[in-house]
């Protein structure tokens, strides 16, 4: 909101003269990080007011915490910023998603807030019986918020979402091989590998394959009757539908499929 818009709600809506809302314009339209705080420090108007002066020196000393972890490139001192509770005792803060600078755009764009919280000493002691004051920070996330970015990211990239890590599916091409399936799956997971299989006993091969295009699993290794003789496992790249044979035995390890 632009700060004209502001003061004129401080003015009619408020009740405050317009000098004094200047004067809060002077302040809220500034941003930054550790320089900006020790120029407030040293503000005449600012050093006068006790509580300002110990809002400032928390703030600096989060700075040189930040600046020690190397993210204080990632942080903005924002005095515009407020949250609509009034429980908050201390600091407040949102996260700010930031599109990053492109071809495009010669600059990096804000994309809007996904997160919000701040400092609470006093909430949680409303609820105590004996009234301790028991200091608290939180934060909210935005989850719909975050979802509807990357699915307008994964739209814009033709990207599908994969729902799952499974890296491979082990199927059946014929019946009753369940015991070969759940031995296969126990090597890959033995050697590191995310597999799995659908728990039916004789799944039929198509609705297996048909699973893995719906979730996103790249590989499928099927067994049957042919390959438990010839000793190997047909793997298939669900994408292109390519598929080779690979020299394997329930005893050999994933390592010999050549899927590691």
């Amino acid at each position: 909101m632009p700060w004209e818009d502001v003061k004129s709600e401080m003015v009619g809506e408020k009740g405050l003269s317009p000098e004094v809302a200047d004067r809060i314009g002077e302040y809220v339209r500034l941003h930054g990080g550790l320089s900006l705080i020790e120029e407030l420090l040293q503000d005449p108007k600012l050093s006068q007011n006790k509580l300002a002066r110990e809002g400032l020196g928390d703030m600096k000393l989060l700075f040189e915490y930040l600046i020690l972890f190397g993210i204080s490139a990632q942080i903005s001192f924002d005095l515009s910023l407020a949250r609509g509770l009034d429980y908050y005792t201390g600091v407040i803060y949102e996260a700010i998603l930031i599109q990053p600078q492109n071809d495009h755009t010669e600059e990096s764009v804000g994309v809007g807030s996904v997160a919000g919280g701040g400092r609470y000493d006093g909430l949680v002691g409303m609820f105590d019986p004996k009234g301790r004051k028991v200091p608290c920070v939180g934060v909210s996330i935005g989850i719909e918020r975050i979802f509807s970015i990357m699915e307008q990211k994964a739209e814009a990239s033709e990207e599908k979402i994969r729902t799952t890590e499974t890296q491979v599916l082990v199927a059946s091409a014929q019946k009753k091989l369940l015991e070969e399936r759940l031995k296969l799956v126990s090597e890959l997971w033995d050697s590191g590998i995310k597999a799995e299989m659908l728990y039916k006993k004789n799944p039929k091969l198509l609705n297996q394959l048909q699973y893995c295009e719906e979730t996103g699993i790249p590989l499928v290794a099927i067994l049957g009757e042919q390959e438990l003789k010839d000793g190997v496992v047909k793997l298939r790249e669900v994408a292109t539908r390519e598929e080779v044979l690979r020299p394997f035995c329930l005893q050999w390890g994933a390592g010999r499929m050549g899927i590691e």
